[in-house]
């Protein structure tokens, strides 16, 4: 079976890639499952009730969040109620949200979605070591695909992160920074792991966002609204092949579509190990 997680969407132009892109995903590159980190989908910064519905209603099965997640505070109801969106598992045990998520891929092999926050240069959270020691045991026994999206900012948290799962869980995938990171993959465990899994949205940006009132705050200090740009919209995402009876990766690679790429045919492609 193959997987497919969805680097960090950044408002409208990359909810509005992720809707066109699903068709591709799914009949094109032949993807059984979709997840997407969506902690930048609201204006750059969060994630609304309607941009949920609007990513699932699309076709994505899972969604993922990071240090974001509580930006707007209207997400609180869906994180509690809805089983396909999944809170940092490291996250306080009072913090709304669900620490895993176990969702049927399209040929019907269940596969189980946890996120974790990086410590380095994030914002205080506890150990995700620990918690993920502490969640996979409570996974469902016959649940042998798992995947992990790794939301923190430093390479170093997340190869140690992958490292520690080697062989315990089929993918580690990193997100957060923006940028896709050329280090895909197997570990001789049989994990699939990239560092960064990079940004869907706009690329003439400085990491989404506008250039313009960036560079003038970067360089005067003084406050400019960080609005989302526009231009060079591409969708960016891991694509793992998996044996879905051990659970274990038998490929990974990069997949970056420009909007005007998702009608044309797809170039022949071998996954790299």
């Amino acid at each position: 079976m193959r997987i497919a997680l969805i680097g960090d969407i950044v408002g409208k132009p990359g909810r509005q890639i992720v809707v066109r892109a699903v068709k591709t995903l799914v009949e094109r590159e032949g993807v059984d499952l979709i997840v997407a980190n969506a902690e930048n989908a609201a204006g750059g910064s969060g994630l609304l009730p309607e941009h949920y519905q609007e990513l699932i209603a699309a076709g994505v099965d899972c969604i993922t969040l990071g240090d974001h997640i509580y930006r707007r505070k209207e997400i609180a109801p869906v994180l509690e109620r809805e089983a396909n969106i999944v809170r940092p598992a490291n996250y306080p045990p009072q913090a709304p949200g669900k620490e895993f998520a176990v969702v049927p891929a399209r040929n019907g092999v269940a596969v189980a979605v946890i996120s974790l926050m990086g410590r380095v240069f994030m914002k205080p959270v506890d150990c995700p070591f620990a918690a993920i020691d502490r969640v996979l045991p409570l996974l469902p026994a016959d649940v042998k695909v798992v995947l992990i999206d790794f939301h923190g900012e430093a390479t170093s948290d997340k190869q140690l992160m992958g490292r520690y799962l080697d062989g315990r869980v089929t993918a580690v995938l990193g997100t957060h920074t923006h940028v896709a990171t050329a280090d895909e993959q197997i570990f001789r465990g049989g994990t699939a792991f990239q560092c960064d899994v990079g940004m869907t949205g706009p690329h003439e940006s400085i990491l989404g966002r506008r250039i313009e009132p960036v560079m003038a705050a970067t360089r005067t200090f003084y406050p400019h609204h960080f609005d989302v740009a526009a231009d060079d919209v591409r969708l960016n995402a891991a694509v793992v092949d998996v044996d879905e009876a051990t659970g274990r990766a038998t490929g990974i690679r990069r997949l970056c579509l420009r909007a005007a790429e998702l009608e044309q045919p797809a170039p022949e492609r071998r996954l790299t190990l």
